[in-house]
């Protein structure tokens, strides 16, 4: 084990642990929060408050888990984040309180550091060390798009045949029964050889590199608009006077361009470069800039999500490949888990602070325009990033 077939049906594996990660700890919550809500008797700010829990937690334990990564390889950390994640689902089903459901939101958090897209990367970096990088990483985000497509009805429909606590323990034996196994075929390229003092010299010096805080102010600026227009898109096209079922539909484009988006950046950025990417977040931002001003007509305003779509999943696969092409592979989980940890706080206190905004102003247009400013900040940003000097680069064999 360990030849070239092997790698592709190891992305095959992770592409499906990281469908079924993101469709039952992420996607099923918002299916599950108005009869959990019911259920535990409380106010739907305070159910919801559980994604914040669990979104601080994963960036608490992001850097961590990068470090394991980067001295033992993926194959314990995934295999274990997969049984703790299953065993906090099941103990989702029988929470009863709301101070019950943070605890299990925390340790859901925890649990999703090792098992989604930042360590199925960390794994795939020591692989693939050519153009084919990028293919592979496109795989994996391709068939992770559609989570929500599969997981959301599908929890719907247990829900409503089983109620959600049941609901639960199905999909914790489904994520389990996938995601398991799979993690445990995870193994480390024969020849790499794991140089831990190397990694650790290599990750302290692309955190003295300006360059990593610029790649990592790049992707907080573009990711404000992303994970703001992820919680507050549909509410705002109900604002401009669509149908709540329009609304929900036109939102749901999001998806659908966000893997159009990867599809067309990876593909054209093997002869563009970055530049790519930054044309795609202007894009991103003159969609959200725009929503305000023609938003109130159907097409228009499809247009707009549109555009806004194109950037919605592409610093999922830009952030991983800069990474890896400016500082190679040792430490790479590292400094991958660090820049992971500021975007997940930023994702988890970006909507909350568009909320607020929101109710102060009386408006999501000031929310829009922030938002629009970020994405043209971070392509500013990408086009400004200078090479890597050659010291900071570490060969990866």
């Amino acid at each position: 084990m360990g030849g070239p077939t092997y790698r592709w049906w190891m992305v095959a594996a992770l592409a499906v642990t990281a469908t079924a990660g993101y469709g039952v700890l992420t996607y099923a919550f918002a299916v599950l929060l108005v009869p959990m809500q019911e259920a535990l008797g409380a106010d739907r700010t305070a159910v919801t408050g559980a994604q914040t829990v669990a979104l601080l937690a994963t960036a608490l334990a992001s850097v961590p888990a990068g470090r394991w990564l980067d001295r033992r390889g993926g194959r314990a950390l995934m295999a274990g984040c997969s049984v703790l994640a299953t065993l906090f689902v099941l103990a989702w089903s029988q929470v009863t309180s709301v101070p019950a459901l943070y605890a299990v939101s925390f340790g859901l958090g925890v649990a999703s550091a090792g098992v989604l897209y930042e360590a199925a990367f960390a794994v795939v970096v020591t692989w693939f060390r050519d153009q084919r990088r990028g293919t592979a990483m496109l795989v994996i985000t391709v068939v992770g798009g559609f989570a929500s497509t599969i997981f959301m009805p599908l929890t719907a429909v247990l829900v409503e045949a089983y109620g959600w606590r049941q609901a639960l323990v199905v999909l914790a034996v489904i994520y389990g029964g996938l995601t398991i196994p799979l993690h445990l075929l995870v193994r480390r390229p024969r020849d790499l050889v794991p140089q831990r003092r190397e990694a650790r010299q290599n990750s302290a010096r692309a955190v003295r590199d300006p360059g990593y805080w610029l790649i990592s102010g790049v992707f907080v600026a573009q990711g404000v608009g992303i994970f703001v227009v992820g919680v507050h898109l549909v509410a705002y096209l109900r604002e401009l006077g669509h149908a709540p079922t329009v609304a929900a539909n036109v939102a749901g484009l999001l998806g659908i361009m966000s893997v159009t988006g990867r599809v067309v950046t990876t593909v054209a950025a093997r002869r563009y470069g970055t530049a790519v990417v930054a044309v795609v977040f202007v894009l991103q931002a003159a969609g959200l800039a725009l929503l305000p001003v023609v938003g109130q007509g159907l097409v228009p305003a499809v247009g707009c999500v549109l555009a806004v779509g194109l950037g919605f999943g592409v610093s999922t696969i830009a952030r991983p490949a800069l990474l890896a092409e400016r500082y190679g592979v040792a430490g790479y989980a590292t400094l991958a888990g660090l820049m992971a940890a500021i975007l997940t706080v930023t994702k988890a206190l970006a909507p909350l602070g568009a909320a607020w905004l929101r109710t102060a102003a009386g408006s999501y247009t000031p929310v829009m325009v922030i938002s629009a400013a970020g994405g043209i900040l971070g392509a500013a940003g990408l086009l400004a990033l200078r090479p890597a000097r050659s010291a900071t680069r570490t060969p990866v064999a």
